[in-house]
């Protein structure tokens, strides 16, 4: 019975030892494949939470509610204050809501590369910021030169290092980006290649959702402000009616993603959404300050929104299905066309905007943290309060390149005037041939 005990106790101890040569084989192959497979293994540190920044006004006059009711209210009061702003700088001009958009994208940019920062200066890794803040510079260079370009061509043409620029944009914003990749390049540290380039692509990600949108939100805003405007009001419409309808109806959770987010509010948003998207159109369309492209003025070098409104923005009839001529009375109604592009958008609002916060909420869940940022007390950051705002610039972009607009006729005509004197000479003459042979012009009799 004795030498049945150590025999078992030797066995289990050349098990053991089995076991733990084995171990120290597979830790000195993982040592043997470099130290970056083990930096993919490694935690991703979480990113503080902010503190909570709320006024101090706020927290005492509503110290004796509970969290739940003393959120609503936070939530609402600044809510007020922001849509009191936003009235402001339209009331200021186009202008200005080209350069608060500019400052929202750098703030957004700011935001989620702090994020970013906050995993990535944990490793003691060069130049990740700095090259940042350089691509973003990048961007905005490449994009908003073809801008400029476009719709200041007179006064580009007018300034020899403006004209210089113009005719090399491309290239000088090659050259700039290919600067910084060589700089990425060359900071690139051993063991840490990995994660390296998987901030890079961070970056870059960033600048694709950030930086795009925010030019496409420009370019509809020189369509005119209503462009801007009306889709802008309805994702913050959607957004407010959502929770509301959320906060006192909402019984029914929607995405797993958003635990508070539920089928009342999203229902109930969507209705919402849609009736004050038709109420503000019609508001808005009488109005050219509203309606008429932002052109930039060349004798007065500013912007100008004066125009002979389009028939988009004229009121005309329109015959109601008999189903709603049974139901309200009403044989014809008298609408602008607008509005009903305006369902259109508010429907995009509505149903596909909430998934940009979706999409940001599963960002935020992925790094472990609440918000963004604590700029806006109730709110978060700047991206939380415009994560949906940025699909819904770009499909009021491919609305308008699909179903609104037509060829640009002054377009056309600065790019003929850039071409070569032989050139426009030819065009005229085939232009001239063209609308002959139409019966536009009268047909010219060669000299004898």
């Amino acid at each position: 019975m004795t030498d049945l005990r150590h025999r078992t106790a030797a066995e289990n101890a050349l098990r053991h030892q089995h076991s733990d040569d084995k171990g120290s084989e597979t830790e000195g192959r993982a040592d043997r494949d470099g130290a970056s497979d083990t930096e993919g293994k490694q935690d991703v540190p979480e990113v503080p939470v902010p503190a909570d920044d709320t006024p101090e006004v706020l927290n005492k006059a509503l110290s004796g509610l509970s969290s739940r009711w003393k959120n609503w209210w936070v939530r609402g009061i600044l809510t007020l204050a922001m849509i009191s702003f936003f009235f402001f700088i339209i009331y200021l001009g186009p202008m200005v809501l080209m350069m608060i958009v500019l400052c929202v994208q750098i703030k957004c940019f700011h935001e989620i590369i702090t994020i970013g920062y906050s995993v990535y200066h944990s490793y003691h890794l060069p130049w990740f910021r700095t090259l940042s803040w350089y691509f973003l510079l990048c961007v905005n260079y490449f994009f908003y030169g073809e801008t400029v370009t476009d719709y200041f061509f007179t006064l580009v043409q007018r300034e020899e290092p403006l004209r210089i620029l113009s005719k090399y944009h491309r290239f000088i914003s090659f050259a700039l980006y290919l600067t910084g990749f060589c700089m990425f390049v060359l900071s690139l540290v051993k063991k840490h290649y990995r994660l390296q380039f998987y901030m890079f692509g961070w970056t870059h990600v960033t600048l694709l959702i950030i930086v795009t949108q925010s030019h496409l939100i420009i370019h509809n805003l020189f369509e005119g402000m209503i462009w801007f405007i009306v889709p802008i009001s309805c994702v913050i419409c959607n957004d407010i009616m959502a929770y509301m309808f959320g906060f006192f109806f909402g019984r029914t959770p929607l995405i797993k993603l958003s635990p508070k987010k539920t089928w009342e509010g999203f229902i109930g948003g969507f209705f919402a959404t849609i009736l004050f998207g038709i109420l503000l159109s019609y508001v808005m369309a009488g109005y050219r300050y509203f309606v008429c492209p932002v052109e930039f003025n060349n004798d007065s070098n500013s912007f100008t929104v004066y125009c002979e409104p389009s028939e988009l923005f004229q009121l005309q009839y329109y015959v109601l299905p008999s189903v709603l001529q049974s139901a309200t009375g009403w044989t014809t109604v008298r609408l602008y066309p607008f509005q009903i592009h305006s369902i259109a958008l508010s429907s995009f609002a509505s149903i596909m905007g909430p998934f940009g916060g979706f999409f940001a909420s599963g960002f935020k869940r992925a790094f472990k943290i609440k918000d963004f940022a604590n700029t806006i007390p109730g709110h978060g950051g700047i991206m939380d309060r415009f994560d949906c705002q940025y699909l819904m610039a770009t499909f009021v972009n491919v609305y308008i390149a699909s179903f609104i607009r037509g060829p640009n006729p002054s377009k056309v005509i600065q790019q003929l005037l850039a071409l070569r004197l032989d050139q426009q000479l030819h065009i005229f003459n085939s232009l001239k041939a063209h609308l002959i042979e139409k019966g536009l012009l009268p047909a010219v009799e060669e000299a004898a």
